[in-house]
């Protein structure tokens, strides 16, 4: 009822085919209800330090498949969690982030200056930024 520290791996083979997953990206979903268990936190790691996780049955977090992270050793009840490892058509984790970053901005301007040209214009700067960093 605990994992050490780790990072995924890189590659994972999916059952029953030829196929194979690049882990960019990691997501745990608890289900679980929190106070049925104690301990059993999904702690991970990044450049702003450890940050602990223990969200309410039927929730998820998504975190780099790059990230350090570990499972607190449960101390009490049962802790049930699945977990998934998604390929991005982005496959560079600052690439993704400044995807992200460009797009949560973009949705602010467009809250607050509905209908300005900057909105356009970020836009297509996003798009085309995607457009190039996609693998097809």
């Amino acid at each position: 009822m605990n994992f050490g520290a780790h990072v995924d791996n890189a590659i994972r083979q999916v059952p029953g085919a030829p196929l194979r997953v690049r882990t960019d990206l990691s997501m745990t979903l608890f289900l679980t209800r929190p106070e049925e268990y104690d301990g059993g936190e999904l702690v991970v790691e990044d450049t702003f330090g450890a940050h602990s996780v223990k969200l309410p049955a039927g929730d998820a977090i998504l975190y780099p498949g790059t990230s350090l992270h570990r499972v607190n050793p449960v101390t009490r009840g049962v802790r049930l969690a699945s977990f998934f490892w998604i390929q991005s058509m982005i496959r560079d984790d600052g690439q993704r982030t400044v995807l992200f970053d460009l797009d949560m901005a973009i949705n602010q301007v467009a809250e607050a200056i509905p209908e300005h040209r900057a909105v356009i214009a970020l836009t297509s700067c996003y798009h085309n930024l995607l457009r190039g960093w996609a693998e097809g």
